[in-house]
């Protein structure tokens, strides 16, 4: 009971008493958070000298983050307590029954709890392992800020899914890919502020006016991909079954209740692609600390080249292939990516939708709430459930697989952003436009906000 009461009394951003905010609400929290994240991800830390970390800065966008900042610790802390709380409860090791309005704010306590213990500990490991080097004097202070960043990052987070659109996660992830999208396909300086093509559209037309035909394409290869990434991820996001439903109140009226072939939507791949970030991340760190190679294989410049991480890792196969560097150890580490992503998003996607309201039972009491049945059908939560029932799940395991193979594909074609980070900027951006677009759509349409019962 003691422990129930820690968990419920945690420190929490406060509510809005409105059953429904308005859009311009909701946009102005949401701009206010992405505003303040990329000022604190250009405060570095105080007493910090340059350190370990750099050479992970292709994890920076999946881990929403940027290494040497306030914020260094990024996403990291939230999604690893995500992950091993939905281990511990979809293998029922821990056994809460979310479904409950007590058994959700346990849920949520604990998680919040578990994301502190992340936080303070990440923090300490950054330090103590020479990830981020604190100067002579300088490693409490340094510590005490990397906890604060995170502390940060979990409250706007929290900001961002009670008076914003979608989650700071999300957010976060989002801002990364598209401001690294501008400077991969449009950056033209170097190190010292002399030109260098390195955006690949600069490069592409470089590489045509000097007739360097591999350069041409090794930059039109990375923007065909990405183009390709960006159609097929639109078109998938698009597939759904719709089941059609009636209203009860209004005689004639009826409507189509959506079930998104990718149902779980973008947080398999933001767990999945987490995961991997943090086992090279912390693989590295260790590495570095014994100043040997670890069981998890050897991380070189923050790349592993050997090991359980080579093996679920990924390489840019068009590039090896155009430069003439193919070897025949890639097909075995291409086919480990995939079937590591097509595994554990399937794995996640099962255990987000029994934790987070998304299965059949929840669906149904929503779909009741809102005053509509399935016509032909007695309006009764078993029988509707049980329809339902023959559709959520197989969405989710097959939603599950199809975007863990998507996300591993999209590493290995090379595209101008890293592909899984591509993906999830995407994704993200696609599900917010649908969120705001449904939001204007009900501010401009009162009736239809009090048909749909918000």
């Amino acid at each position: 009971m003691a422990f129930k009461n820690i968990l419920h009394n945690l420190p929490e951003v406060t509510s809005p008493t409105e059953k429904k905010l308005s859009f311009n609400v909701k946009l102005k929290w949401t701009l206010i958070i992405l505003v303040a994240f990329f000022i604190m991800s250009n405060i570095a830390l105080y007493g910090a000298d340059a350190g370990f970390l750099e050479q992970f800065e292709f994890l920076a966008v999946i881990l929403g983050t940027n290494f040497g900042s306030i914020i260094s610790l990024g996403i990291g802390p939230i999604v690893m307590a995500s992950i091993i709380l939905q281990l511990l409860v979809g293998s029922q090791i821990l056994n809460i029954d979310t479904s409950t309005s007590e058994g959700k704010k346990f849920f949520q306590g604990l998680q919040k709890l578990m994301v502190f213990f992340f936080i303070i500990f990440e923090a300490i490991i950054y330090v103590m392992m020479g990830g981020i080097k604190a100067a002579s004097g300088f490693t409490t202070i340094v510590i005490f800020q990397l906890i604060l960043g995170g502390l940060a990052i979990l409250f706007m987070d929290e900001v961002c899914q009670k008076w914003g659109f979608g989650s700071g996660v999300s957010l976060f992830i989002a801002a990364g890919v598209g401001w690294q999208l501008i400077t991969a396909s449009f950056g033209f300086l170097g190190p010292q502020g002399q030109f260098q093509a390195s955006g690949k559209i600069i490069a592409l037309i470089v590489s045509l006016m000097n007739a360097d035909s591999q350069g041409a394409l090794l930059a039109g290869a990375a923007i065909i991909a990405t183009i390709l990434l960006f159609l097929v991820v639109v078109w998938v996001q698009n597939l759904k079954i719709e089941i059609p439903l009636s209203y009860d109140r209004l005689r004639g009226y009826s409507m189509k209740w959506p079930l998104q072939f990718l149902y779980a939507s973008v947080i398999p791949v933001i767990l999945t692609s987490a995961l991997i970030a943090n086992f090279t991340l912390f693989g590295g760190l260790i590495q570095n600390w014994l100043g040997r190679p670890t069981f998890l294989g050897n991380v070189v410049n923050g790349q592993p080249v050997e090991g359980f991480l080579y093996w679920i890792g990924s390489t840019n196969i068009v590039e090896r292939v155009i430069t003439g560097s193919w070897e025949m150890s890639l097909i075995g580490q291409t086919l480990g990516h995939v079937a590591f992503y097509m595994f554990f998003c399937a794995l996640f996607s099962v255990f987000w939708v029994k934790t987070s309201g998304m299965d059949a039972g929840a669906q149904a009491n929503n779909i009741l709430k809102s005053g509509l049945q399935i016509p032909g059908f007695r309006k009764d939560h078993r029988i509707l459930e049980s329809i339902l029932g023959r559709y959520v799940m197989p969405l989710t395991v097959m939603g599950g697989l199809a975007i863990g193979l998507l996300a591993a594909i999209a590493d290995i074609l090379g595209t101008l952003v890293g592909g899984t980070a591509l993906l999830l900027g995407i994704m993200i951006t696609f599900q917010f436009y649908q969120n705001i677009a449904q939001q204007h759509a009900m501010d401009m349409n009162p009736a239809m906000k009090k048909m749909m019962g918000v």
